[in-house]
């Protein structure tokens, strides 16, 4: 007996205590089956619960197996402690069933967390069966971002992978001083509207050391979001990193500060762009840096596109109002699946500002690419190949 009750104190002191001060919460504690069956949402929130009553740093430790998740909101407003660690060895799964969560917005949602770490762990959004319904049913629900971050600040994302989105992987909106780390994004080349990464309205984020594979853009970067470090991101495939879209309202916030830097692209249908809907819009870009970039057969290696209207709706006729300016492509090279290489199409109401291009090195087909730019006006440095159009 005494045997017995000494081995149950361990147990109680593995599961809720860690080293230093940190106490840990177990989620099969709580009634999460690793069974990939069994809904372990509320098992999951009550972890959560707990670790936010405490007023010492806490982690939530999730381990191996597959767990069913369903839509979920964690809320950090009222947490205690502001050093929050989930550790995942395990597997979350969403519903097989793609209209459970696909007009929910978010699968797993943050907001208004403060000094929250997730590290390890694999997010499996199950996103193939919404895909096939948007190819061919115009009335699918338009499906979930699979992790979303809104209104927090002091993020840490390490090791992470998630699989198969329904629409985003990741979403940082709102937030400052966000860190993502050697994460691995992957979804069908053909999947519709799977950013890899959206960044929108934060500012301090930084990407380091991540692959991503997807059927949209790998890193998207929307409107009011400045100071972004983006490094040594391998993209393919998807529409490379994106500035955009933006200038769809008038009234908009800028973009600004933005380094990408040590970047291969393999396959995309863009390498490094710049996008801007052609409407009227009082937004801008400024102080762009992308240098150190390898293309591997991008269709678009560079592209600043300020002549943006699918199909033509809501702005034929108009011309982009969003001013772009200081934006510096340095050491850019490699092949380009396109004769056009380099395109840069500005705006007629405000042209480009500030173009430079410094040791561009891109080729076609072992040919001549070409560079073709309107209303844009800048320097060149160095040896440029195609010749700089500016």
């Amino acid at each position: 007996m005494r045997i017995q009750i000494l081995l149950q104190v361990i147990m109680m002191l593995f599961f809720h205590s860690s080293s230093g001060t940190k106490i840990s919460y177990n989620v099969q504690s709580y009634g999460a089956k690793p069974d990939e069956k069994t809904d372990s949402t509320k098992a999951f929130m009550n972890a959560w619960a707990a670790a936010c009553a405490s007023i010492k740093p806490v982690m939530i430790y999730v381990p191996q197996g597959r767990y069913l998740i369903g839509s979920v909101a964690f809320w950090g407003q009222y947490c205690k402690n502001k050093a929050t660690t989930i550790k995942i060895e395990g597997t979350l799964v969403a519903p097989s069933d793609y209209r459970v969560i696909g007009n929910t917005g978010n699968w797993i949602k943050f907001e208004r967390v403060n000094g929250l770490k997730i590290s390890g762990g694999t997010f499996d959004g199950q996103g193939a069966g919404l895909w096939a319904c948007k190819t061919s049913d115009k009335s699918c629900p338009p499906g979930a971002t699979t992790l979303a971050f809104y209104n927090s600040n002091n993020i840490v994302i390490s090791g992470l992978t998630s699989l198969n989105s329904q629409m985003f992987h990741v979403v940082i909106d709102g937030c400052q001083n966000t860190k993502l780390q050697k994460m691995k994004i992957s979804a069908s080349a053909s999947s519709p509207n799977t950013d890899g990464i959206h960044i929108e309205g934060s500012s301090g984020v930084t990407i380091l050391k991540t692959v991503i594979g997807t059927g949209d853009d790998c890193v998207s970067i929307g409107p009011g979001t400045s100071n972004v470090w983006i490094e040594n991101v391998s993209c393919g495939p998807g529409h490379g990193i994106s500035i955009g879209s933006l200038g769809w309202s008038m009234q908009e916030p800028g973009v600004q500060n933005v380094t990408v830097k040590t970047t291969t692209f393999r396959g995309t249908q863009n390498g490094l762009r710049i996008k801007t809907w052609a409407r009227p819009s009082n937004g801008f870009v400024k102080d762009v840096v992308f240098q150190h970039s390898v293309m591997v057969n991008a269709r678009y290696p560079i592209l600043i596109d300020q002549e943006y209207c699918p199909d033509q709706k809501n702005c034929p006729g108009q011309v982009s109002g969003v001013k772009i300016r200081d934006v510096t492509y340095q050491d850019i090279h490699g092949t380009s699946a396109s004769q056009v290489a380099l395109k840069l199409a500005c705006s007629k109401a405000n042209p480009c500002q500030g173009i430079r291009l410094e040791d561009v090195n891109l080729t076609f087909k072992n040919q001549q690419a070409q560079a073709l730019c309107s209303n844009a006006v800048g320097t060149s440095y160095g040896v440029n190949k195609p010749e700089s159009c500016l």
